[in-house]
């Protein structure tokens, strides 16, 4: 099936009126962010890093966002406990390998929990091929230059790999389950000057998942209204601080309509 923007507007209408609970195993810097922009979107939060209670709740949620920002080995366990009890459950789950390049433990750590059986993986270019190739690429969190075509071969490949979806965020996101892909051209450049704009994007995708949304149409459409609430916020905004405002302001009014007529989708 070809994606359309029509489809993108029912999976947001369908995460509107579902309101799915998505537990987020996210890392310290972006939470308070990720919870609103969650609220903001339609879906309720919930952000339990207790061992004792982790997998519980990832059984009970509607879907499950694993993002490895700020890790330490109990919450690598954490996440992998919530991982498999969430699987276990039918529930679906998101893996976001943040600056998974930065250091052997954070890709140890990122390559085990990949293989807990992800729905969608999410991550800038670097990310995508540090994991496809077992290679550190790009610096830290920051997505330096690269080959757009090697990035998509990496991406399409570890999607076929891993049995999951791929999805990679730039300029244009590029989004792969290994055999069908497409292309989402929605944001702006005001987005990657803020903090936690990636996280809040595999949040949103949990949130599509926990809606029932289809992986590849989850990505997309989380991915389309996301950069679409940017464009509209980055409208007189005279800076980033005003401007993580104004984003959550437009992906709360964001209609359905809206990102029918204007996501821009390939």
């Amino acid at each position: 099936m070809t994606l359309t923007p029509h489809h993108l507007a029912d999976a947001l209408t369908a995460l509107r009126w579902k309101r799915p609970l998505v537990h987020c195993l996210t890392n310290d810097v972006v939470s308070a962010v990720t919870a609103n922009a969650l609220l903001a979107a339609g879906a309720a939060p919930v952000m339990a890093h207790a061992p004792e209670e982790a997998a519980v709740i990832a059984a009970r949620a509607g879907a499950l966002l694993v993002n490895i920002g700020t890790l330490t080995r109990e919450r690598v366990d954490v996440m992998a406990a919530a991982a498999q009890a969430a699987t276990g459950a039918g529930a679906p789950w998101v893996l976001d390998p943040v600056g998974v390049g930065a250091s052997p433990f954070r890709q140890g750590a990122a390559g085990w929990l990949s293989t807990l059986k992800p729905t969608i993986l999410k991550g800038n270019a670097a990310e995508i091929l540090t994991m496809a190739t077992g290679e550190p690429a790009g610096r830290g969190v920051d997505a330096e230059e690269q080959n757009p075509r090697a990035v998509q071969d990496a991406a399409t490949a570890l999607a076929r790999s891993l049995g999951c979806v791929v999805a990679v965020t730039g300029e244009a996101d590029f989004i792969t389950d290994g055999s069908a892909s497409v292309t989402i051209n929605n944001g702006d450049p005001l987005m990657g000057r803020i903090t936690g704009s990636g996280c809040v994007a595999g949040a949103l995708m949990a949130a599509m998942l926990g809606a029932g949304v289809a992986p590849l149409l989850a990505a997309a459409a989380a991915l389309a209204a996301f950069g679409l609430a940017g464009e509209r916020a980055a409208k007189g905004a005279p800076g980033p601080g005003t401007f993580q405002a104004r984003l959550m302001d437009e992906l709360a009014s964001l209609s359905a309509e809206d990102l029918a007529a204007g996501a821009r989708i390939a």
